[in-house]
């Protein structure tokens, strides 16, 4: 029977190959090559500065931390995302608060966010959830002074008006895990162009060092240790990841450009299904179509999503919902008093969305499949 997985890395030769540098120097944690991938992503970003981390989860987590977020502190974070996004502001005993999505988008919703606000607001974390740019005007406008950090950890790649993700806010995040459309296994990226978070950052990352690890290796004085003024983390990603992200960050607009292809044709082929709502694009944007998440509409559909998820599997196709909605997993509906009524599109979006397979190792037999086995409910 025919397998299509959900997602799938797109790694070749050029990768394998890519790992020889680091494994024979023998440099293998952070050095040159994280480096030059940072240099890399920043320019295909066009943003100044960018700092590579072991996930996207820690690469929140430095942010917030350089930001001075801690007790006493809020931060507002959309109810429908990966869990990692209101853990890394638990991680500096902040207080995350939940705000709703529109059900378009799967994306913050601005109106919510203007209710959420308190004096105690540090960082609003607008997510572009699957490569789809969040309401960044919107959302900017009704942030005003207050700190905002993009949670792309789908998006490498996205744009919105003209600008890529991470030009917008006072920092960005970015995953490289398997699932995302350029990978390095684990690890992540914060981005900033902002030189003073930039440079605590760079020392929060490594243990709040003052002299990093590369100076030290190569300077004239071997005896010189650093001095650990800050309280900081191992947050560093090794040479042997970045060396493949060099050469995935040099596939990355292809890779987009060809999921957009493949997203035109799923919306052209399933738009006489009714009830499967498929990702909706406002305009100026760019999606990176991380993954294409569709919209169940129970009402019409011939059977619950979860049914529907089961059928395409006996058929071979792997499924996943969007993802959590982080509102109503238990340790934050133990710690945070939450109801699922709270952010009910979250809610919503929980239990009725519906992510098909969409990834650079697809051929057409592959979509054409998905769509005939959608089409005969």
């Amino acid at each position: 029977m025919r397998k299509i997985q959900i997602a799938e890395p797109t790694l070749g030769e050029e990768e394998w190959l890519a790992v020889k540098e680091p494994i024979e120097s023998g440099w293998l944690t952070q050095g040159p090559k994280v480096q030059a991938f940072e240099k890399e992503f920043s320019a295909e970003h066009n943003i100044s500065h960018a700092l590579a981390t072991t996930s996207c989860t820690t690469a929140l987590h430095l942010a917030l931390a350089g930001m001075g977020v801690g007790p006493g502190d809020e931060v507002i974070v959309p109810a429908f995302t990966w869990i990692a996004t209101a853990n890394a502001v638990v991680y500096c005993g902040a207080k995350p608060v939940f705000c709703d999505i529109d059900l378009a988008t799967f994306n913050m919703c601005p109106n919510d966010l203007k209710s959420k606000i308190t004096d105690k607001t540090k960082v609003i974390i607008p997510v572009h959830l699957f490569g789809l740019f969040a309401d960044m005007d919107a959302i900017k406008e009704i942030a005003g002074d207050i700190l905002i950090l993009e949670d792309a950890a789908c998006a490498a790649g996205a744009s919105y008006n003209g600008k890529y993700a991470g030009e917008i806010g006072n920092a960005a995040a970015f995953s490289f895990h398997p699932r995302k459309s350029i990978t390095t296994g684990e690890g992540g990226m914060v981005t900033t162009n902002d030189s003073a978070l930039y440079e605590t950052m760079s020392i929060l990352r490594n243990h709040g060092a003052s002299v990093s690890a590369e100076v030290r290796h190569v300077g004239a004085k071997p005896y010189l240790l650093p001095e650990f003024n800050h309280l900081g983390f191992n947050h560093r990603m090794s040479d042997v990841q970045a060396a493949i992200g060099l050469v995935q960050i040099k596939k990355m607009r292809g890779f987009i450009e060809e999921r957009n292809k493949w997203a035109a044709y799923y919306k052209d082929k399933l738009s006489s299904i009714d009830w499967l709502n498929t990702p909706h694009t406002p305009d100026g944007c760019l999606h990176a179509y991380q993954a294409f998440v569709c919209y169940v509409d129970e009402s019409k559909s011939p059977m619950p999503r979860n049914q529907i998820m089961e059928y395409l599997q006996e058929n071979g196709i792997y499924t996943r919902p969007g993802t959590h909605a982080v509102h109503m997993l238990g340790y934050y509906k133990e710690n945070y008093g939450m109801k699922p009524e709270d952010c009910p599109n979250a809610r919503d979006a929980d239990q009725y969305s519906m992510a098909i397979p969409l990834h650079n190792k697809m051929a057409q037999e592959d979509y054409d499949y998905v769509i005939e086995k959608l089409l005969a409910l």
